[in-house]
């Protein structure tokens, strides 16, 4: 058995996929025609071949740690540094099989086997403002949604009422993010976000996405993530997939921020002309306070026990002036 990953040239002139692959799974290997040498940007479609060429071109040639069939799926991993995981799927799509050559970079780029729902964020159809200096900006095309271009202060969207911003979002791509980071720019940009009474910042990308970063050291945006989030709890940091499924993040907490705000502004006529329940006599003192300020006065108390009622009597016209001048100045701040 060959336990060897092999890359060669399609000899097939009229082919459009110009590779071969060779997986060492099976007593013969699998032998597919490919569209590229590997999975960098995005995924490879794959076709099977008729055979391996005897006098094969062969461009690459690289041991193998493990080749193995899971399900509808062969995972390969190659005994090398860099470019070495990566997965052969078998799927079903336009009605005919298929076979897609995929790495956990370009499996992170698409899309996840979700649907977005349709109905209306907390009940509105929203007007959401767009920062005019935005470049590609999202256009809420799948929500129920309109927006507006102008300049904020704060944030890449926004909702307002009554002219004042209620909520603000934040955009950012993964590298945007590092940028935003390393510049040492992410600081203001938070402090800008707080200003908000909701605001959030979402990155179109997964957080285990930090951790394979190649020009910078993961740790330094894992430090800094954790220190921007730690200085400003109030501006959540979120994750999201995909840029479809952050712009539907962001959809979503624009909706309940501005309904929030409604249902507060609705409900502080109501709060404001609740009745006043007066000043709260303290409560009356307990057995044990009133020994102990018979010790400290010198008078004789049992350790245990009922207190003896000139005791009492003499605590409550000890404290008389005090509680009268107490009720008297009202309750406390």
């Amino acid at each position: 058995m060959v336990d060897d990953f092999v890359i060669a040239r399609n000899q097939e002139d009229d082919s459009s996929l110009p590779f071969l692959v060779r997986l060492p799974i099976g007593p013969q290997g699998v032998v597919l025609k490919v569209r590229d040498t590997w999975p960098r940007t995005a995924k490879v479609y794959c076709h099977p071949a008729l055979g391996w060429p005897a006098d094969a071109e062969v461009i690459e040639r690289v041991p193998v740690t493990s080749c193995v069939r899971r399900g509808a799926a062969i995972d390969l991993v190659l005994d090398r540094g860099r470019e070495n995981r990566s997965q052969f799927v078998f799927t079903r799509a336009r009605g005919r099989e298929m076979i897609f050559w995929q790495s956990a970079r370009t499996t992170r780029q698409a899309r996840p086997n979700v649907s977005l729902p349709k109905q209306r964020a907390s009940g509105n159809a929203l007007e959401i403002l767009v920062d005019s200096h935005e470049r590609y900006p999202w256009g809420f095309n799948a929500q129920q949604a309109t927006t507006v271009r102008r300049a904020l202060l704060a944030g890449d969207y926004a909702v307002e009422e009554d002219g004042k911003i209620v909520a603000a979002v934040e955009r950012k791509s993964l590298a945007d993010l590092v940028g935003t980071l390393t510049s040492g720019k992410l600081r203001y940009l938070m402090a800008a976000l707080a200003e908000a009474p909701r605001s959030a910042l979402v990155v179109e990308d997964r957080y285990s996405a930090v951790f394979k970063l190649q020009r910078v050291r993961p740790a330094v945006v894992a430090d800094g993530l954790a220190e921007a989030q730690v200085r400003f709890p109030e501006v959540p940091i979120v994750f999201c997939e995909t840029r479809p499924l952050a712009q539907e993040w962001a959809y979503r907490f624009l909706g309940a921020a501005l309904e929030h705000h409604r249902s507060h502004e609705a409900a502080a006529p109501v709060a404001d002309a609740l009745p006043l329940a007066g000043t709260l006599a303290p409560p009356p003192p307990t057995t044990s306070e009133i020994r102990s300020w018979a010790r400290r006065e010198g008078l004789a108390v049992a350790a245990k026990g009922r207190l003896r009622p000139e005791v009492v009597a003499a605590f409550d016209q000890a404290h008389a002036a005090s509680d009268r001048s107490g009720s008297a100045e009202g309750p406390a701040d």
